[in-house]
């Protein structure tokens, strides 16, 4: 079963989110819509390997997308972690279309496309580190010995596999995802013997999912962007073009559509690019409202939780995240 489902990766809301705050004359605007669209595909990647995972016998194997824990020195992030009472798999997964050489001198993977090659990191040596991590990591949580696999799942189909014809380590940790359930099949003959009992799976489990810590990015010092950059005011969400506040409501003079609520999408703007605490001060300037009570009651009619009063109040921003979760939204 399923234990921690995938999300759409938090860096990607904010990249969406820096790409509608920006001129379309910015001059990182390219690389940015170009991480964005890398990481885009990875997260499809990653999508395309849940057909064949549900094949898997769900009360033989938990499932957890995404997971970053610590393992004492650093943060390790593992793309799919697959749990049974015999081992434990972690799939990396790589949406890569082309010709993929895999080269064991030099531990990298060369990708031929339109007759352009491009070197990537070793993905084998990616995961390798991620079980030796997992390794200690179990150690630090007294979790006994498991045995613990590794898979490098190429998740395109228009992806041809090479290597030379030495280099067996790929023909048994590389695999297309329509392999996954057979590949998995092998694993449990070739480990027949529990390693741990129902309770212990569950613990584990469980200590998996509560130490699971997400990654924090400041967006805007990744690309060196400073905030004063940044459009201000509240977008319209159908021509995305900055909305006056007139009679209660948000009103968009370019194409006259209007909206009680176009102001939670700039504040989680806020909250992905600039902080997740904000005063009232701090709302009217993004927002670009000029009077203090109209932004006092936005903010309140939110509900959000608060510190401080009147003028020190600051507002935390997190709550909203979690009634408004920012959906995938195309630039315009």
């Amino acid at each position: 079963m399923i234990v921690k489902e995938r999300s759409i990766p938090v860096h990607i809301h904010k990249l969406e989110a820096l790409l509608r705050r920006l001129s379309n004359t910015h001059h990182k605007r390219s690389k940015i819509e170009e991480d964005l669209g890398k990481r885009l595909a990875g997260y499809k990647g990653e999508q395309r390997i849940d057909y064949p995972l549900s094949f898997l016998p769900e009360k033989d194997y938990s499932i957890l997308h995404d997971v970053r824990l610590f393992d004492g020195s650093h943060y390790f992030q593992m793309d799919t972690i697959i749990l049974s009472n015999c081992f434990i798999l972690i799939l990396e997964v790589k949406n890569m279309a082309g010709s993929l050489y895999f080269d064991s001198d030099f531990n990298q993977l060369i990708r031929t496309l339109n007759e352009k090659e491009e070197p990537f990191p070793d993905p084998i040596s990616q995961v390798e580190r991620q079980q030796y991590q997992l390794l200690r990591w179990l150690r630090i949580q007294k979790f006994n010995r498991i045995p613990i696999e590794t898979l490098v799942v190429i998740s395109s189909s228009n992806a041809i596999l090479t290597t030379s014809p030495n280099n067996r380590q790929v023909y048994e940790k590389v695999i297309l995802s329509s392999k996954l359930p057979a590949q998995i099949n092998k694993f449990l003959k070739i480990h027949p013997q529990s390693a741990m009992d129902e309770k212990i799976l569950a613990k584990l489990t469980k200590k998996i999912v509560d130490c699971h810590t997400p990654q924090t990015i400041d967006i805007l010092n990744q690309f060196s962007i400073s905030k004063n950059e940044l459009i201000k005011g509240v977008l319209c969400p159908g021509c995305r073009l900055t909305m006056n506040r007139e009679r209660g409501k948000w009103v968009c003079t370019t194409c006259h559509h209007h909206s009680n609520e176009a102001h939670i999408e700039s504040l989680l703007d806020y909250s992905l690019l600039i902080s997740p605490i904000i005063t009232n001060r701090e709302a009217r300037g993004f927002l670009n409202i000029t009077s203090s009570e109209i932004s006092k009651n936005l903010l309140k009619s939110l509900n959000l939780p608060f510190t401080g009063n009147n003028k020190s109040r600051s507002y935390n921003l997190s709550s909203l995240q979690k009634k408004h979760p920012p959906t995938k939204r195309m630039q315009k």
